[in-house]
């Protein structure tokens, strides 16, 4: 087994640092050290435990160019929406700040007894194991609920984001959390099984890839442990006939091209009505073209590389292939080390891997329908269920249908995002359980019943 990882900078292919993964014994001790802290920190008050977070907001806007850089150098996300990202963290913080202390207060039942009630207790250590795609963000919206629940968590994030999973462990500590509270977990995915089995660990959440959660999920089942998924996505982006062309155009560009696509809840299929087709397809490669890639750490640059050149591969492979088959190529489609252009395809069949696949990278599909039931059909032919995208003058009638999809989030007028006060999650492949909200911050509780005679 590797004992070893290096973090390499995707926009130059520099080697930036050399981590160590833990041995069996190091990991062993660690979950020790979560669980003597569990013992203390879940039976504090939900108002103590908010205490900390308040000051985790303050450090996370003290240490955000830090932060940032840091997450840019790693992964290759432009700075300005690396900066986006921590201070997205910090609203998170902010919203249960507002609302924890009532979404875990005990609820009263009216039933036969003279009382009844629900109480919300923390259930342990809960193991996070988490994606590079948006370092940051994606263990905050798993650890900060559970932790203001009254878990403790520790964390298997990727390794090609080593650093950044310990400066979150870092800015933890130095807010003042107890140690154990908030763990980085160095390890290989090898080693994942073995955490997952540990008694000390309680429940699992993953976000990351269809492979990576049917494993995850599979080990988790087996211990009869509690499990969340938040897997893959491909997204439909749907431009109805009475749309608002322009906005639905410049969101288009931007659900689709952020972060370089690599986004569950990215935009990955576009179909639009075929009296706006044309006008759709020239104007969204106009935009994408004039798009600035480059350094990610420049302040103008809109887009830089993939995280790694073997994701870049991936792509130029999908794109190829879906050519080979029919396709039309109407921009980009070339490679250069880790950076693939934007690229549009129209003439796109189903049975094309632009189509059929999750593509994970700024490539796009285009596709024009004729009727609405049409593209409600497109839309859910997908082993995804994660989001999509409508846009539509006729709000109304759209709100009457919106059963027909089967998504976990409908987006009327805007792409599919991320709120703190709305629960995430999708169905089908795309996974199970819910973040954020209410919802998120419930997943890893005991719901225990009371009932006085």
């Amino acid at each position: 087994m590797e004992n070893s990882i290096e973090t390499i900078n995707p926009f130059n292919n520099n080697i930036l640092a050399k981590h160590q993964y833990l041995s069996a014994i190091q990991v062993s001790d660690k979950l020790k050290i979560n669980q003597k802290s569990f013992k203390k920190w879940g039976v504090i008050s939900v108002n103590e435990r908010l205490n900390f977070i308040k000051t985790l907001g303050f450090v996370l806007t003290k240490r955000q160019h830090l932060l940032s850089e840091k997450c840019t150098l790693e992964m290759g996300k432009p700075i300005k929406q690396s900066i986006a990202e921590v201070q997205k963290c910090k609203l998170l913080c902010d919203y249960y700040l507002e609302n924890a202390e009532q979404f875990l207060s005990p609820l009263a039942i009216k039933t036969d007894g003279s009382e009844s009630f629900v109480t919300y207790e923390p259930l342990g250590v809960i193991l996070g194991v988490m994606p590079w795609n948006f370092p940051y963000w994606q263990v905050f919206r798993f650890a900060i609920p559970a932790i203001i629940a009254g878990n403790t968590v520790v964390v298997k994030h990727a390794s090609n984001v080593a650093g950044c999973a310990q400066f979150i462990e870092d800015i933890f500590l130095e807010a003042g959390f107890p140690e154990g509270v908030y763990q980085n977990l160095t390890i290989s995915s090898s080693q994942v099984d073995a955490v997952i089995n540990n008694p000390i660990i309680k429940g699992v959440s993953l976000t990351g890839s269809e492979k990576a959660g049917a494993a995850v999920a599979s080990a988790a089942a087996k211990e009869i442990k509690k499990a969340v998924l938040e897997l893959g996505g491909s997204n439909a982006f749907i431009v109805c006939e009475d749309a608002s062309l322009d906005d639905a155009i410049s969101t288009a560009v931007t659900a689709r091209m952020q972060n370089a696509g690599q986004s569950c809840i990215a935009a990955k299929r576009f179909f639009v009505h075929e009296s706006l087709f044309e006008k759709f397809v020239t104007e969204f490669k106009s935009k994408v073209e004039a798009m600035k890639l480059g350094d990610p750490l420049s302040e103008d640059t809109e887009m830089g590389p993939l995280a790694r050149v073997d994701l870049a591969k991936d792509v130029e492979q999908q794109v190829n292939k879906s050519i080979e088959m029919g396709a039309r190529l109407i921009t980009g489609g070339k490679r250069d080390g880790a950076f693939y252009l934007p690229t549009v395809l129209t003439n796109v069949t189903t049975d094309m891997p632009i189509f059929n696949e999750e593509v994970f990278a700024p490539a796009v599909p285009i596709v024009h329908f004729r009727t609405f039931e049409e593209a409600v059909e497109l839309s859910n032919n997908s082993a995804f269920g994660l989001g999509v995208t409508v846009f539509t003058k006729d709000v109304d009638t759209l709100k009457s249908k919106i059963h027909l999809f089967e998504e976990g989030a409908v987006f009327i007028n805007a792409m599919v995002k991320s709120d703190p006060a709305l629960p995430f999650g999708g169905v089908k492949r795309s996974g199970y359980g819910r973040e954020l909200a209410e919802n998120g911050i419930k997943e890893f509780v005991n719901v225990k019943t009371v009932y006085i005679k």
